[in-house]
């Protein structure tokens, strides 16, 4: 007679954990009024741009897949907070949040965005495939897991070349479950690399709750077997990311090699533009946006400290929405790439 089979069962879907209710292993960074408005202006610019992505997108001006970046604003505007000129940055598909504040052109984003000739890819490349050697950001890809192992070949071009540059290598939580992850993070603590690992988790990859899908769901644990420290932050709010970046950006620098931060961070809307969300509650969303919400932490603390008034703060709204409009309308009146573009930057 057969033995019976074990009952499987699966974890329930995870909502959102109140991050504002626990204990953090990384107090958040103390900022000084100069640095609370550049980092309100940085992810408020962010926003605004994914709104009017959003907006051209379903006005069938933007083609292809379109990962919005609206939550998670406090993650790049932080890490990018920590590092100097000469390090790098390296991302998967959800990658406009991380072009923008690394300083490339609103412009040239959106054109990319809408398939235009002034786009940072010619035009060609669209949404997850942008790339500028200038402000040392090596590129959105869209094969999962894919920036971990490129970002660790760039650490170690860091290393081989003997600057003191750190790459900061950003994928999500359904990335991490991937093969090549755990090969790159041996050879990078094998070899002392200059590389922090960015784990953005927003809980839902393309939409399976973490807790269905790794049984392991503090992923900054994931470099353990490794020898790789790792923390798990509060990606909401863009001090803590800042005082995490600063730990872990000078543990590599200082030739110690790899460190995994695990942001917990939310997006508000669907893995894509395609996609629906019905996996989570409204409410859920809607408490996060209440209780969390990145910029509105930032703009709360502004005017309890005195330190900018209602008009100011709408006044700084103002500025990114003409940015953000004049970047829309040069996107679409941009010209298209010439036909003869079609043959051009193909490798083989």
């Amino acid at each position: 007679m057969a033995a019976a089979k074990p009952k499987q069962t699966v974890p329930a879907a995870a909502s959102a954990p109140a991050e504002n209710e626990r204990v953090w292993a990384i107090a958040p960074a103390e900022f000084t009024r100069e640095e609370e408005l550049h980092a309100y202006r940085a992810m408020l610019l962010i926003r605004r741009f994914e709104e009017k992505a959003g907006q051209l997108y379903g006005m069938g001006l933007i083609g292809g897949f379109c990962h919005l970046y609206i939550g998670q604003e406090a993650v790049v505007v932080g890490m990018q907070m920590a590092i100097k000129d000469g390090d790098q940055v390296i991302t998967g598909y959800r990658d406009h949040g991380h072009m923008l504040a690394c300083g490339m052109d609103p412009k040239g984003v959106m054109a990319e965005l809408t398939g235009r000739r002034s786009g940072y890819s010619k035009g060609k490349g669209g949404s997850m495939h942008m790339f500028s050697v200038e402000k040392n950001f090596y590129g959105g890809h869209g094969i999962v897991g894919a920036p971990a192992s490129l970002g660790t070949g760039l650490a170690f071009a860091n290393r081989y070349r003997g600057n003191d540059h750190v790459c900061l290598t950003y994928f999500g939580d359904g990335a991490a479950n991937q093969g090549q992850v755990a090969e790159s993070f041996n050879m990078a603590e094998l070899w002392k690399l200059p590389v922090v690992y960015i784990i953005e988790n927003n809980r839902y990859a393309m939409g399976t709750s973490v807790a269905r899908s790794s049984a392991q769901t503090d992923l900054s644990k994931r470099g353990a077997s490794f020898n790789i420290p790792g923390e798990q932050v509060n990606g909401m709010d863009v001090r803590a990311v800042k005082a995490a970046g600063d730990k872990a950006v000078k543990w590599a620098r200082e030739g110690n090699g790899p460190y995994i931060l695990e942001m917990l961070t939310y997006r508000y809307r669907g893995h894509s533009m395609s996609d629906p969300a019905k996996y989570r509650t409204r409410e859920e969303v809607q408490r996060v946006r209440t209780e969390q919400d990145p910029i509105e932490q930032v703009r709360r603390r502004l005017l309890e400290k005195g330190w900018a008034k209602e008009d100011d703060l709408k006044q700084i709204d103002s500025e990114v929405r003409d940015v953000v409009n004049e970047a829309a309308e040069f996107a679409i009146h941009d010209p298209e790439p010439d036909p003869s573009e079609l043959y051009t930057d193909v490798l083989r």
